[in-house]
C-alpha cells in the first residue's frame, strides 16, 4: 500500500565537515572541483613510533590520508566544553550546528527531537594521547577520562548544547555506521516515535594502531602510492591498492512531511523513499554479493521504484580489491549499470564510521545543485561500461538516487532518495 504524503520522511537539514571543506557550501564546491587534501597524516599519534618503524632495517611507508583543517566552532558551544571535547566531539558539535540551523530546529519542540550517532570506538587516538602521559602514575589520570572514552560522550555533548530531549544513543556498523544511524532515524520518524530525528555520522579518530591493523589486514593502502599521496585514493580503478582514510563528519535531519518543517518554511532536500539493511552472516571483512544485492533490492522495493528509474548511484566505493568488484557486480545484477556513478571517497577519503552519512549528504547536495562531482584517479576503470562521471563535474538532474554503504562484520545498507 502506498504511503500517504503526510507520512513521507524528508531530509530537511544537512551539515557536513570534511578535509576539503567545513560546511555545505565549501564542501560541495570542492567536491565538484575534485579538490583534495591527501597527504602524509600529521596529527600526533597517527604515525608509527620511531622505535617500531624499521623492521629488518626497512621502514614501512608512512600512513597517508586527508585531515581536517582547524575547525570553526559555533558560538553556542561553551568554551568550557571545548577544552575537554575530543576531535570527534568538536566535529560532531560543529556539523550538527549547521544541520540544526539549516532545518530551523530552534523552533521545534525539543521533547520531539531524537539523536542517533553512527559509530563506535570513535576516539582511539584521543584515548591513546590522553593516557600515555600517565603511564606509571595511572592514579593521576584526569577524571574526565572516565566519561570521554565512551561513545555516549558525543550524545551527552550534543544533547546538552542543543537541548535535545527525546532520546540519544549510538549505533555501530563499522564503515556503514553513518547509514545505519540514518536508517534508525528514518524508522523513528516514520513510526511516529519522534517528529524529528538527527543522524550523525561521527568522525572516527584513528591512531597508528588502527591504521596499522587496517594496513596489515590488506584493507587500507597505500604502499604503491606512498610517495604520491594525491594518486593513492582510486576506487574502481585498475590501479587501486586499498582505501585511503579521510576525516569527515555529517549530520542529517529527518522529519515527517506533516510536522512543523514546512510550516517553518524549510525547503526539504529530498524524500527518503526506501531503505534496507542485510547481513552476510560473516565476521570477516570480505564482502558478499548476495548481501549487497539484498540491501539494494530491499531499498528499491520499499521505495516502490524499479531499478531502471534510478538515474544516479552513489556507491560505497572504497578502492579495495574485492570490495569494488563485488559492489559493481551487485549493481549489475540489480539492473543498475545504466545509472550515473562515481566515487565520493576518491575526493574526500574513507571516513569509516562517518562515510555513510557523508555520502548521503553528498547525494542531496548534488541533487540540489544539479551537478555530479568527478571521480578522481579513475584512469582505468576495471568496468568501463558503467556510466562513470570522470575528469570533471557533469550537469545532471537527479530524480531518484541510490546510496550504498557496507561495513566489516557483513553489514550491507542501501537508501533510495527521491526528489521532492
Amino acid at each position: 500500500m502506498k504511503r500517504s504524503e503526510a507520512s513521507d520522511v524528508l531530509i530537511t537539514g544537512v551539515g557536513v565537515t570534511a578535509a576539503i571543506g567545513q560546511g555545505r557550501d565549501a564542501f560541495v564546491e570542492a567536491l565538484l572541483q575534485g579538490a583534495h587534501r591527501f597527504d602524509v597524516l600529521s596529527r600526533p599519534g597517527r604515525q608509527l613510533p620511531s622505535a617500531a618503524e624499521a623492521v629488518g632495517g626497512i621502514a614501512p611507508p608512512p600512513f597517508i590520508g586527508a585531515e581536517l583543517p582547524a575547525l570553526a566552532m559555533p558560538a553556542r558551544v561553551p568554551r568550557s566544553m571545548l577544552r575537554t571535547a575530543s576531535l570527534s566531539g568538536q566535529a560532531a558539535l560543529a556539523t550538527l550546528d549547521e544541520a540544526w540551523t539549516d532545518a530551523a530546529l530552534d523552533e521545534a519542540e525539543p521533547t520531539r527531537i531524537g539523536l542517533i550517532v553512527g559509530g563506535s570506538n570513535l576516539q582511539q587516538r584521543e584515548s591513546a594521547l590522553a593516557t600515555e602521559p600517565y603511564r606509571g602514575r595511572e592514579t593521576f589520570l584526569r577524571p574526565n577520562y572516565g566519561l570521554s572514552f565512551m561513545d555516549s560522550d558525543l550524545c551527552g555533548m550534543c544533547t546538552e548544547v542543543f537541548g535535545i530531549r527525546a532520546f540519544a544513543f549510538t549505533v555501530g556498523g563499522a564503515s556503514a555506521s553513518g547509514q545505519v544511524a540514518a536508517i534508525h532515524a528514518m524508522e523513528a520518524v516514520r513510526s511516529g516515535r519522534v517528529d524529528i530525528c538527527i543522524a550523525i555520522g561521527a568522525l572516527m579518530d584513528v591512531s597508528y594502531w588502527e591504521l596499522q591493523g587496517l594496513r596489515s589486514l590488506g584493507a587500507m593502502g597505500s604502499d604503491r602510492y606512498a610517495g604520491t599521496p594525491a594518486a593513492a585514493c582510486r576506487p574502481f580503478d585498475s590501479g587501486r591498492d586499498g582505501f585511503i582514510y579521510g576525516e569527515s563528519c555529517a549530520a542529517l535531519v529527518f522529519e515527517r512531511a506533516d510536522t512543523a518543517a514546512l510550516r517553518r518554511g524549510v525547503s526539504p532536500y529530498a524524500r527518503a523513499a526506501g531503505w534496507a539493511m542485510a547481513m552476510d552472516g560473516n565476521r570477516n571483512p570480505n564482502p558478499a554479493l548476495e548481501g549487497e544485492a539484498s540491501a539494494i533490492r530491499g531499498a528499491l522495493s520499499m521505495a516502490q521504484t524499479a531499478a531502471d528509474r534510478i538515474d544516479y548511484v552513489n556507491p560505497h566505493g572504497t578502492g579495495s580489491h574485492i570490495g569494488d568488484i563485488t559492489e559493481l557486480q551487485a549493481l549489475s545484477d540489480c539492473g543498475l549499470r545504466h545509472a550515473r556513478i562515481h566515487a565520493t571517497k576518491s575526493v574526500i577519503g574513507h571516513g569509516l564510521t562517518a562515510a555513510g552519512a557523508v555520502e548521503l549528504a553528498a547525494v542531496v547536495l548534488q541533487m540540489r545543485t544539479g551537478r555530479l562531482h568527478p571521480s578522481r584517479n579513475l584512469d582505468d576503470p576495471f568496468e568501463p561500461e558503467f556510466a562513470w562521471v570522470r575528469g570533471e563535474a557533469q550537469t545532471h538532474r537527479i530524480e531518484r538516487a541510490l546510496n550504498m554503504s557496507m561495513g566489516f562484520g557483513g553489514v550491507n545498507t542501501a537508501v533510495c532518495l527521491h526528489r521532492c
